[in-house]
């Protein structure tokens, strides 16, 4: 809700402008009336000063929230294209499939082409698993995540409950939120021995929109858990992580939702509640 926030400090700094330019609008009227006087000229130069600087934050503001969407829009094209992509390639390799399978049952090779079909089952499965959303941006992402899990070891699940039709928050907003906590799954389970899981789960409780994101990495220390959601806290020594989680948070509650999370020896799961939007 970066916007939000944006369209708040705006509000306030034309509210600035408008007190301002009734000042100078004293002053000239004083100048008229014969009265102005060094009091009266100090006053005016601040105004205008007011006025300078309340314009210069307004442009920087409208820059950065600009910026902003515009790195999120970014990605989610991205994320767009990929799927895309990968929707032709699968399209255009379908009919080649279907040949060789076919060819293979002709023959009463049954057991071959049962063993030519579960690679191709399971990388339509995997597309197929990402696109039950309404949001096409959403969908994006998730496909694009669970290739780069898959390319990692990682098995990463999508259970949709709600297609997300209506949102209270932009399509762009809720692939930030959903991107930063994969990452963090993602990156939990990179010490991880055995099988790799992670399971996003998009539900509808009553009037809230809700998501669930879990992995079977390890337990998050107990001295963790208090600074977590704190901007800049990371556990790892490379420069640039530690922001992600603090993302994720601002979003969510400028929203007017919240977030939690639960640490065990055999899960951890990070929940995101978040109002619906109405009718």
């Amino acid at each position: 809700m970066i916007i939000r926030k944006t369209v708040r400090s705006l509000i306030l700094i034309n509210g600035l402008q408008f007190a301002a330019v009734l000042l100078l609008c004293c002053v000239v009227y004083d100048n008229i009336a014969g009265s102005i006087d060094r009091t009266a000229f100090l006053a005016a130069a601040l105004a205008a000063g007011v006025l300078l600087l309340s314009s210069l934050v307004t442009l920087l503001g409208l820059y950065a929230a600009s910026r902003y969407q515009d790195e999120s829009y970014r990605e989610s094209m991205k994320n767009l294209e990929s799927l895309n992509a990968k929707l032709r390639a699968q399209r255009h390799d379908y009919l080649n499939h279907i040949q060789v399978i076919h060819g293979l049952m002709e023959l009463g090779e049954y057991e071959d082409a049962k063993k030519y079909m579960a690679p191709v089952f399971a990388d339509i499965n995997r597309v197929t698993r990402a696109l039950k959303t309404s949001q096409p941006a959403v969908n994006a992402l998730l496909q694009a995540k669970m290739e780069s899990a898959a390319k990692k070891g990682i098995l990463m699940y999508v259970e949709v409950g709600n297609p997300l039709k209506r949102m209270g928050l932009e399509a762009w907003e809720v692939c930030k939120i959903l991107a930063n906590l994969i990452d963090n799954a993602v990156t939990a389970l990179e010490e991880t021995e055995g099988e790799k899981k992670i399971t996003v789960e998009i539900r509808r409780e009553g009037k809230e929109d809700v998501f669930y994101v879990k992995n079977n990495g390890p337990r998050i220390p107990d001295d963790m858990r208090e600074p977590i959601f704190r901007q800049g806290f990371t556990t790892k020594k490379e420069e640039g992580h530690g922001m992600g989680l603090a993302i994720v948070s601002d979003i969510v509650r400028e929203a007017g939702g919240s977030i939690s999370f639960f640490s065990g020896e055999e899960e951890t799961c990070f929940e995101i509640r978040l109002p619906a939007a109405i009718g």
